[in-house]
């Protein structure tokens, strides 16, 4: 697949970040952006340290009054104009999320651009209907009611696995209940939301409304998180950085969403229709090369069928072919960098000494491969709930699969964990679903599907996978504040 001239020349030009409605070069120095199939450097972007995350925080303050004061129509127009514009670009936005994290074009255009659209369209949908209600107090000559306001500046800190998407996922409903945003991406997968920044001052929104800094997250991201002037952070990533935002956070007692990692079951039972549940399986950890917060890794197949249901994964798995993710004969691409290469050969290597067995995969690509952070797809099997690839989140295309017999066993060990994100249960025992879905400890559980989202249905964790949800009418609330007011009738 040629990249498109767009593409080319957003890549060969200079990237800064994006504050208030100007293009800065930062005053951090550069960072190189990677090509995870190569192992090439692509371009470099701005390092932005604590200074820029001040003028940036200065600008989103600034733009507050001005964002708030527009007319509700007029936001939601600018929003359901960038999602146009967003449409318009999906070719190219693409190939810069394939360029820059690995995942192939074709994910990206069936996952990760059709729902980044439909949650600014959605959340546009919402702009004009954020209300407060009247309160049946019962003191007599006073008037009572509510109003939903926005909390203010909102840092917004995303992750690398869906680089564009989870842009919007904090975008959209923080833009919609009146907010302004301080955005930073990875450090890994800047180039699609610095694309974003231009077609958002394309789009017409006033300056300062979204601010777009790069950088690490010592040198950027931490700032953000402390900063006084932020009123709210939002965040999206592994656990032990979302302890640090939470101890950041409390300088100014900020509030704080953060959506963390996950262990999530995947559990087949024998009355299971066994084709879509080795489909599902295989689906729900070898996605986006596995880097997905809800993959279902942990993988607990029922005695009667797991000796067919590995047999098929196994066998499914050896036929995915790695490349590019520009290449259209690729089904998977490289995992996003020479360090998660290495952690997830770590997990695998690390099962292999602890007595379990490695099927298939647990090895880097080889040949034309060898350049790129290739990971072979991996299933696992003779484990045990005490090894660490049955606790730890490995983030890559590897699957541990455990026997179980007892239904009551497995939600136990299901449950076990101190993660809670998602869960999927396969079943044509209708009162099966409903017991076990609602004994699993989890803020998704799927029940003969897996990976399934929509922007209406709400999505967070239990226990360590963080608290808050993403996307639906309640993520709103994690944007906006209630405040009463009274009035003296007489």
């Amino acid at each position: 697949m040629q990249l498109l001239d767009p593409v080319n020349r957003f890549v060969a030009a200079d990237r800064g970040g994006l504050i208030g409605g100007e293009w800065v070069p930062g005053s951090g120095g550069t960072i190189d952006v990677e090509n995870p199939a190569t192992g090439t450097i692509l371009t470099s972007v701005a390092n932005m340290t604590a200074t820029d995350v001040d003028a940036a925080v200065d600008a989103a303050r600034r733009a507050l009054p001005v964002w708030r004061g527009l007319p509700p129509t007029e936001r939601a127009q600018l929003m359901w104009r960038l999602g146009d514009l967003i449409a318009e670009r999906a070719d190219e936005l693409a190939q810069l999320d394939a360029l820059d994290n690995g995942k192939t074009v074709g994910d990206a255009l069936a996952v990760d651009l059709p729902l980044t659209i439909e949650i600014f369209r959605y959340y546009a949908g919402w702009v004009t209907k954020i209300e407060g209600r009247q309160l049946p107090i019962s003191i007599p000559d006073f008037h009572a009611y509510t109003r939903r306001e926005p909390m203010g500046v909102v840092g917004a800190i995303v992750p690398w696995n869906f680089p564009l998407l989870m842009c919007a996922y904090k975008l959209g409903p923080a833009l919609a209940a009146g907010n302004t945003v301080v955005l930073k991406p990875a450090e890994q997968t800047p180039l699609s939301a610095l694309r974003l920044g231009e077609l958002i001052i394309e789009a017409g929104f006033p300056p300062g409304v979204v601010n777009i800094i790069t950088g690490d997250g010592p040198t950027t991201g931490a700032p953000l998180a402390a900063h006084t002037g932020v009123d709210k952070v939002s965040f999206t990533g592994d656990y032990q950085t979302g302890r640090k935002i939470l101890d950041a956070s409390q300088g100014n007692l900020k509030r704080v969403t953060l959506e963390l990692g996950g262990k999530s079951p995947n559990i087949v039972f024998p009355d299971a229709q066994l084709e879509a549940a080795v489909d599902g399986a295989f689906g729900s950890v070898f996605f986006n090369q596995g880097q997905c917060c809800i993959a279902g890794s942990r993988l607990f197949a029922h005695e009667a069928i797991a000796d067919e249901l590995v047999e098929r994964l196994v066998a499914k798995a050896e036929g995915i072919v790695l490349g590019s993710g520009l290449d259209d004969r690729t089904d998977m691409g490289p995992l996003v960098s020479a360090v998660q290469l290495d952690r997830v050969l770590g997990h695998v290597e690390r099962a292999r000494q602890d007595g379990a067995t490695v099927l298939t995969g647990g090895e880097r690509g080889e040949g034309t491969l060898a350049a790129g952070h290739f990971v072979r797809p991996t299933v696992v099997t003779d484990v045990d709930s005490s090894m660490p690839i049955m606790n730890d989140e490995v983030f890559g295309p590897v699957v541990a699969v455990s026997r179980f017999t007892d239904e009551a066993d497995v939600v136990e060990r299901a449950n076990d964990i101190r993660f809670g994100l998602a869960a999927g249960i396969w079943t044509t025992d209708v009162r099966r679903t409903h017991r076990v879905a609602a004994a699993l400890q989890a803020g998704t559980v799927w029940v003969n599907t897996y990976g399934m989202f929509d922007v209406a249905a709400p999505y967070g964790g239990y226990k360590m996978s963080g608290y808050g949800r993403e996307l639906g009418e309640e993520s709103l609330d994690a944007y906006l504040q209630s405040k009463t007011v009274w009035v003296n009738l007489a």
